[in-house]
């Protein structure tokens, strides 16, 4: 009964969604599932299908997920939308768990115009973030770049689309038909075109023979046949020999391609969330110059920096990559910066949560935790009274981001999601002690 439930999380009806959580709650509260206490690990970068996640999972099944496995607090990022935001925090209120939304995007910085950052092959271009935004209810200036970035987004994957179709025959793709029927919002990414081919070529060619010697003369690379029809190798392969750089087609991005970074800051900081810069492994020339990009980024907003650590970590990452690890968990403690953690889960064969049991990342937890209670506190203080971490009022109390660290993690520390709404008697009046007796 809970896996039939549980399967149920990932229907593209948010009534049906909902309806099953509410089913599988029922049945904690009877005491038919047993759920642990809420732990110290975390994932607050979990991408849902709402862009794409390799297990198909909506925000309701990640929320179900994290509070089933015992983590402290959840989150979601997706690309280019907020359209998980609501339910995410929703099934989080039902089910007693804190939890923050973000945003992921590609944007442009100029002064690093000639240096790869933590897009390979991209001079110039990075992923870039936006946590802790409060509600998805946009208006006016914040509203319409969000409607621009969705619509940019999606005019690049028809762009390239159109041009994989010409070397990929017989598997043409029909982006209304057979792509943004893989998505519950219609917010396709690269990977729902991966996604896409694959499918097209098991429904035209039929044997996974056929499929493997077109796969294999088209990607000029042997796909064996246990690879077919939509292996994490195939998709891999595919996306990386049709749309990534070298492949058929790719377009080298330029500074109009996406959009630029301050002006990506200034619209998290209009939706009221927390600018974040993102950290892929210190391997790239732009990385290495990592304070200099910290800078540039801080002066326009950035407060955050977001790592993927399981990417760095254990036999997997080397102990090259370990140690630039080590070296940006040090950077980001001395400048004070909140740090963003998560395993994403937008490509196969990644975890739902790190090993912070791990010898690697044991010491660095208690930093991790404490940057997931800030980002929680910021977005409900924010929803419910105006005065989150980047809000005239957090500024006034505490003009040092170290102070005002020490306020928001306590306040997320201390703070159940059942008195999330004792949060709305305050406003840009409150005295921060005030606060902390409520939720203390």
């Amino acid at each position: 009964m809970p896996e039939e439930l549980e399967s149920k999380l990932d229907s593209f009806n948010p009534s049906e969604r909902r309806g099953a959580l509410e089913k599988l709650w029922q049945q904690v509260q009877a005491g038919a599932i047993e759920l642990p206490p809420a732990g110290d690990f975390i994932n607050i970068h979990s991408h849902t299908f709402f862009s794409y996640n390799t297990y198909g999972y909506s925000p309701t099944h990640i929320a179900w997920l994290a509070r089933k496995k015992g983590l402290a607090l959840g989150g979601i990022v997706d690309f280019d939308v907020l359209d998980g935001l609501e339910e995410f925090l929703a099934a989080g209120r039902l089910l007693d768990l804190k939890t923050c939304a973000g945003m992921e995007t590609r944007v442009y910085v100029t002064d690093f115009a000639s240096d790869e950052i933590t897009s390979p092959g991209e001079p110039g271009i990075t992923y870039h973030m936006g946590v802790g935004f409060p509600n998805a209810q946009l208006s006016g200036p914040a509203a319409q770049f969000l409607q621009q970035l969705r619509a940019t987004a999606q005019k690049r994957n028809l762009d390239l689309m159109g041009r994989v179709n010409k070397h990929l025959t017989q598997l043409e793709l029909d982006y209304e038909k057979d792509v943004k029927p893989l998505t519950p919002a219609g917010n396709p990414t690269e990977r729902h075109l991966c996604v896409a081919y694959a499918r097209k070529a098991q429904k035209v060619l039929g044997s996974d023979k056929r499929i493997a010697e077109y796969w294999s003369e088209k990607l000029s690379s042997d796909v064996p046949v246990e690879q077919v029809p939509d292996s994490r190798e195939l998709l891999n392969l595919i996306r990386a020999k049709t749309m990534k750089r070298g492949g058929v087609g790719y377009v080298q991005p330029d500074s109009g391609s996406f959009v630029w970074m301050d002006k990506f800051n200034e619209f998290v900081l209009q939706a009221q969330g927390i600018p974040t810069l993102t950290w892929l492994d210190g391997t790239s020339t732009g990385e290495g110059k990592i304070e200099e990009l910290l800078a540039i980024a801080m002066q326009t907003g950035v407060n955050a920096i977001n790592i993927i650590p399981d990417r760095n970590y254990g036999p997997k990452g080397g102990q090259e990559k370990y140690k630039k690890l080590c070296e940006i968990f040090q950077i980001a403690q001395s400048m004070d910066l909140v740090p963003i953690v998560g395993t994403e889960m937008n490509s196969p064969g990644q975890k739902f949560v790190d090993d912070f049991a791990s010898d690697e990342l044991k010491p660095m937890l208690k930093y991790f935790l404490k940057g997931a209670h800030i980002v929680y506190a910021h977005e409900r203080l924010q929803r419910q009274a105006g005065i989150g971490y980047c809000s005239e009022w957090a500024r006034k109390h505490f003009p040092q981001r170290k102070q005002r660290n020490i306020f928001f993690e306590e306040v997320g520390t201390s703070l159940a999601p059942m008195q999330e709404e004792q949060l709305s008697r305050f406003d840009e009046n409150a005295k921060p002690q005030d606060i902390l007796k409520i939720v203390g």
